[in-house]
């Protein structure tokens, strides 16, 4: 069955775009949305690839229009998701993945509530801030209070984990792959070899090892 919408979103430096990169290869019959974004392109970002990349007049012009399924406002630039996207992949025959932060995943599930959603997490506060410093020294941009910023934002993302259908923890690459791959499989109807895997992943579960990556950053389970 095409058409289903899944929703992925992450803390930034989660390692979010390389899984999704890796499910795509795995996994056909899946289209991604690509967003529009009112952020600069870092380091060999394209536009029309990554994102669109627009100023900010554009994207507001697009709000006043009615144009964005979601949108929204992360670290003082507009993100958003084309309302043309869902169709365009249903009348392609695929199903559509979403790369979007919890403020847009909520927009989506609000509107939507089919979609399937799922949240990725880094396996520590340590892990995250290791990465988050090894992309802005990648992107020259290195700035203390930036990786700050994104450690106290994760956090607050990492506290609605529970409004998400399921939730993996991009430790291992493969594992997190394979896990991510269960469930899109899972949900488009598949059944012996995927089914216990995605199950796993769903956040009613309350995992030990869900649990314990959400002490690690001071959060209850």
């Amino acid at each position: 069955m095409a058409g289903i919408l899944f929703i992925i979103s992450a803390p930034s430096g989660s390692g979010k775009s390389t899984l999704v990169a890796q499910l795509r290869s795995l996994v056909e019959g899946l289209d991604f949305s690509i967003s529009y974004t009112t952020r600069a392109p870092r380091g060999s970002e394209t536009d029309g690839r990554e994102y669109h990349f627009i100023d900010r007049t554009a994207f507001e012009g697009m709000i006043a229009r009615d144009e964005f399924f979601e949108w929204a406002e992360v670290f003082g630039n507009y993100y958003g998701t084309a309302l043309s996207a869902l169709d365009h992949a249903r009348a392609a025959g695929k199903d559509l993945l979403l790369d979007i932060d919890v403020q847009g995943a909520k927009q989506v599930m609000q509107k939507l509530s089919g979609a399937v959603s799922i949240f990725i997490l880094p396996p520590s506060p340590e892990v995250l801030e290791r990465r988050l410093r090894n992309r802005s020294e990648a992107e020259h941009v290195t700035s203390e209070e930036v990786i700050e910023l994104r450690l106290h934002q994760a956090k607050q993302e990492l506290e609605q984990v529970w409004d998400y259908k399921y939730a993996l923890i991009n430790d291992v690459l493969d594992e997190a792959t394979a896990e991510l791959r269960a469930i899109v499989l899972c949900e488009r109807g598949a059944g012996d070899g995927v089914t216990a895997t995605a199950e796993a992943c769903r956040t009613a579960k309350k995992s030990a090892r869900l649990c314990e990556v959400l002490r690690r950053f001071g959060i209850e389970c």
